[in-house]
């Protein structure tokens, strides 16, 4: 196993001690029974009985203050609008509480085997997309926080989003284990089909809807067949052309993109001063310019066929609120032909302050490798810059399609049986990205044949929903208390 190094903490906040970890490719060099043999030896020394335990010890941090000590860095009018969101439900929660549950996962066993991990793989991270051959793919969408890491942390973070989610639709106690057990199985058995395949078939291995479809037909009732359907027809539609239908108007023969502050907050309304829009969209082109050297080189070609039109301000998902995200329109040879790109900030993973710093300097480049990394098939706009903000501070950015095909299933929506087949479909997802980058093998032998792993992680699952479900309650109550201001309905 890879050694552990102590690394002083990122921030000043109370934090776990932090080992780093770094990928590991001299596992190419060991015969596949001797890399079975460093799983087993790891087993060894941490069974897979003790990932059950969920012990949150006294001087455990108090997550508003993690929260708090994350927003320090974000756009303050829009920090509300997070708790806002937050405060939802003990899932919306969970969602935006990734630091906070790092930080306790950094306290539990791991294996020491390292993968590019996502960092916060709950199971609203995981969806649908559109791939340059026009195919509907489903994988892992989210990678904010991408970083090498214990594959055991995205696990538990997966599984207990789905003890939560469960609990919020009221599925039985007997329901919820099960659910939970078969993403947890699913991963193991995927895991060890992993390690019997060549790197190559591990590499190209993908999850194609209309395939899935096909497979599963027997096992969805027809009401399931009808929703399946009905979601892969909605993905499709959501393109830059639908958005360019939704969030655009015409101002003067002009497209321009319709204001909802403070969620959607265009250029022009946030700098009215012409010579100040005019230096921001001066930067602005500088960085698109800058970005563009991050493609390759028939990709940039097809992306010189583009001018620019608008660019807005936008508020997207829980946790990722207060970032700066901007949305920029650009037009091809007509108004037929819209391309909308989403620039993102990216600050430093929540997951660096427990498994060590990047070895990017440039944290939208981290986002980026990584996500290549665990993705079976990326957006081609994928890239990353590095400008001065609205605020005269340099900050890092990641570009992508805004909507690419990209569409996630209703949770809410789902009933047990829905969920439980859902589960186990996020269960393979996360093995085939952790086994492109970690050495499966290992990990396949460490987790063995046996449901040893999987009760453990539904144990721990329980244990965790359980202290989200208390950690809610202090988020309601700092927001009654005045201690923080959330805007809800945003």
């Amino acid at each position: 196993m890879p050694a552990a190094t102590m690394e002083a903490p990122a921030t000043e906040a109370p934090r776990r001690s932090v080992r780093s970890f770094r990928l590991d490719t001299t596992f190419a060099d060991l015969t596949p029974a001797e890399r079975a043999v460093r799983g087993k030896a790891a087993r060894a020394e941490v069974p897979r009985a003790s990932h059950a335990a969920f012990d949150p010890p006294p001087d455990r941090p108090d997550p508003i203050d993690l929260l708090e000590d994350q927003a320090a860095s974000r756009v303050p009018e829009l920090i509300p609008v997070r708790y806002g969101r937050m405060a939802e439900s003990p899932f919306a929660y969970f969602r935006g509480a990734a630091l906070p549950m790092t930080s306790d996962l950094a306290a539990t066993p791991v294996s020491g085997l390292s993968v590019q991990a996502c960092g916060d793989a709950h199971l609203s991270n995981f969806g649908v997309f559109g791939s340059p051959e026009r195919r509907l793919i489903f994988d892992i969408n989210d990678f904010d926080e991408t970083l090498p890491g214990p594959w055991e942390w995205d696990v538990k973070r997966l599984a207990t989003s789905l003890e939560i989610a469960a609990r919020e639709n009221g599925f039985a106690d007997k329901q919820r284990p099960e659910i939970v057990q078969n993403a947890v199985s699913q991963y193991r058995e995927s895991m060890r089909k992993f390690a019997g395949q060549s790197n190559l078939d591990v590499w190209y291995t993908h999850a194609e809807l209309d395939e899935m479809r096909r497979q599963f037909q027997d096992e969805f009732t027809a009401r399931q067949r009808k929703l399946v359907d009905k979601g892969m027809a909605k993905a499709r539609t959501r393109d830059s052309m639908r958005a360019l239908d939704k969030m655009t108007t015409l101002v003067a023969g002009q497209r321009r993109i319709v204001a909802d502050p403070p969620l959607v907050v265009p250029l022009d309304d946030m700098l009215p001063d012409q010579r100040d829009r005019a230096g921001f969209e001066s930067a602005l082109v500088k960085l698109i310019d800058g970005y563009k050297r991050t493609l390759t080189t028939d990709r940039r070609y097809l992306l010189d066929q583009y001018r620019f039109v608008d660019i807005a301000r936008k508020v997207v998902g829980v946790g990722s609120v207060g970032t700066r995200c901007w949305i920029v329109l650009l037009q091809g040879q007509d108004e037929a032909d819209p391309l909308f790109l989403q620039v993102k900030e990216a600050p430093p993973s929540v997951l660096s302050a427990y498994a060590g710093a990047s070895k990017y300097s440039n944290q939208g480049q981290r986002v980026i490798a990584g996500q290549r990394l665990m993705q079976a098939i990326s957006d081609i706009f994928l890239g990353w810059q590095r400008v001065t903000g609205l605020d005269g501070q340099v900050r890092d950015f990641y570009v992508r399609q805004l909507r690419d095909w990209k569409f996630s299933l209703d949770v809410e929506s789902m009933v047990p049986r829905g969920m439980r087949m859902y589960a186990g479909l996020c269960g393979w997802t996360l093995a085939r990205a952790h086994a492109r980058s970690g050495d499966r093998i290992a990990i396949a032998s460490y987790l063995g044949r046996s449901d040893a792993f999987d009760r453990a992680i539904a144990d721990f699952a329980v244990a965790y929903a359980d202290q989200n479900q208390r950690d809610y309650d202090h988020l309601v109550q700092a927001i009654a208390s005045g201690r923080i201001t959330a805007e809800p309905g945003l």
